[in-house]
């Protein structure tokens, strides 16, 4: 980190966090970091709060794979993207001058809606009914026609999001080193009529994925991306891949992604 040098704090305007962010500027600037407004202008970005913080300071900070993303968490609780506790600043000292800290690289999936502009996904992306009704997705994998889904809907996770709404499916924990993504089923339909795999699945990252609606009754379908929820309309065609942009971010060299699995889970 001796050559980068300038921090962005991301954090809501919760007036505990912002009460928080005083001594954790001093620590900064007592180490030799400036501390920017404006994201673009940073080469390190530190988001203070938990997990679902980190998720979107990565989103509004534009997915810059040229800089380094750091997680705080606020409440003293470490988990899978925060490595650091507003209630330890000593650990982030010691961290700092004994180079203890080292580059991890999260895979990202990248999602186009109808061939629109791409954007990229962390954690996953889901998509899901808006109404009380069974909800047709036809599953294409490389231009196969794979199965035609009936259920709640489907949630394709990053190997760091199978933790999280995938994880709560019974899908699997994925090493972060592999290049693939998972694609789990919201509560499918199986019976002697309609029939899916039933059980989530796992793609190689040179897989391209496709997932059609084919009821116009769901033309108001409940997409989410991360954390978020995009509102769109009439939306016929989901086009996801495994991204070649990554997330660099600070780790401890004690906490390997399976020690935070340990911690967090077991």
């Amino acid at each position: 980190m001796a050559n980068r040098r300038n921090v962005y704090f991301y954090h809501h305007n919760d007036p505990k966090i912002v009460e928080m962010m005083k001594p954790v500027n001093d620590l900064a600037s007592s180490y030799g970091f400036t501390i920017v407004k404006e994201s673009k202008d940073a080469n390190i970005i530190v988001s203070i709060g938990e997990d679902g913080t980190f998720l979107q300071g990565v989103r509004k900070t534009g997915f810059r794979d040229d800089c380094l993303y750091a997680g705080i968490s606020a409440s003293g609780t470490l988990n899978m993207y925060c490595d650091f506790s507003m209630s330890n600043q000593d650990k982030m000292i010691e961290a700092i001058t004994n180079e203890q800290i080292e580059v991890r690289k999260y895979p990202t999936i990248k999602v186009s809606l109808d061939g629109q502009p791409s954007f990229h996904c962390l954690n996953e992306i889901s998509i899901r009914s808006s109404i009380i009704k069974t909800f047709v997705l036809d599953v294409w994998i490389d231009g196969f026609h794979f199965e035609t889904f009936r259920g709640d809907g489907m949630v394709i996770s990053t190997p760091t999001g199978s933790t999280a709404y995938s994880k709560s499916m019974s899908g699997a924990v994925v090493d972060p080193i592999l290049p693939c993504y998972q694609v789990s089923e919201l509560a499918s339909l199986n019976n002697n009529t309609y029939r899916t795999l039933g059980s989530p699945f796992i793609l190689s990252g040179e897989r391209k994925l496709s997932l059609r609606i084919s009821d116009s009754s769901n033309s108001y379908p409940i997409i989410g991306m991360d954390n978020e929820a995009l509102s769109i309309a009439n939306v016929e065609k989901i086009d996801i891949s495994l991204s070649d942009h990554v997330i660099k971010t600070v780790k401890l060299k004690d906490n390997s992604f399976w020690e935070k699995v340990k911690r967090t889970f077991l």
